[in-house]
């Protein structure tokens, strides 16, 4: 196979849309396909084909990358696209599909005779835009050579983490990295709530912490989302945010541990979503330390 492929991209998001940008300025020949084409046509311009159909996105396509809201929803469209589908293509699944879905979707994939690669991605609107994203998989190694082209496009780093993408040990690596920025992205909106409710500068409490283990890039870089008044357009929206932690605190229900500050972390995003913040940055959840919106 050579390095110039037929990619699919299922989803153009914040982040499929990056990832279908930089693919097609890689030299590879992109169709894309969204729920609402309207928000992928903008990507015509950097020589993406936008198309009406998943059916019609995946037809002779080398690799299917799903870049989808979660498990079922990337099982709805890979149904929908089932007539276009080619026997022995490989399927990038990058979605955050969560544990409970990976079964079902590896096994849509032994049924078509896709070969399933567990390929969820780290990284905000940012780093996807410039192709700096860690690609974290889990596929057998005599087919990583047909993907390899698709996780250079998008990533500066493929972190390999299994044979069989069906067991999900990829997906289980991103809950594990994404339950510690749910809780960080938690903590940096309390400690502003905080300290605004009790009359402390936050730059205090930054320079009593700077240089120190306590120190963190993070926390300055939420924090100044909400400061600066830059939450949108959103690096890692709040809805999504708030799906994620679901995924993990249900992942950790299913093997016997109990993830309070997850739980309470979900329950944030989710009342800063209903205070109208749902499409902003997931810093937002600051908002939700307030009875209104502030």
């Amino acid at each position: 196979m050579t390095d110039e492929l037929t990619v699919s991209v299922l989803g153009t998001g914040i982040m499929g849309a990056a990832m279908a940008r930089n693919l097609a300025r890689a030299g590879h020949t992109v169709r894309a396909w969204n729920r609402t084409r309207a928000k992928a046509e903008p990507l015509t311009a950097d020589g993406v084909h936008v198309v009406d159909t998943p059916a019609e996105a995946v037809e002779g396509a080398d690799v299917v990358l799903t870049m989808l809201y979660d498990g079922p929803a990337a099982l709805e469209v890979m149904r929908e696209a089932v007539p276009g589908l080619r026997a022995g293509a490989a399927w990038a699944q990058s979605t955050t599909a969560g544990t409970g879905a990976i079964g079902d979707l590896a096994a849509f994939a032994s049924a078509h005779d896709l070969v399933f690669f567990d390929a969820p991605v780290l990284g905000t609107r940012q780093p996807a835009e410039a192709g700096q994203l860690t690609v974290l998989a889990a596929g057998p190694s005599e087919h990583r050579a047909a993907v390899a082209p698709v996780f250079d496009a998008v990533g500066a780093r493929t972190v390999w983490t299994g044979e069989d993408g069906g067991e999900g040990s990829a997906t289980r690596l991103k809950l594990v990295a994404n339950s510690w920025v749910i809780a960080a992205t938690a903590a940096a909106g309390e400690v502003l709530a905080l300290s605004q409710s009790l009359d402390v500068d936050p730059n205090a409490f930054f320079e009593l912490i700077a240089g120190g283990p306590l120190d963190m890039g993070y926390l300055k870089a939420k924090t100044g989302l909400i400061l600066e008044d830059r939450l949108s357009p959103a690096q890692f929206a709040v809805t999504t945010a708030a799906k994620d932690a679901r995924l993990i605190v249900e992942a950790g229900r299913e093997h016997g541990v109990r993830l309070d500050v997850a739980a309470a972390s979900a329950e944030r995003l989710e009342r800063a979503a209903a205070q109208g913040h749902g499409d902003e940055d997931m810093a937002a959840a600051y908002f939700a330390s307030f009875d209104k919106n502030a």
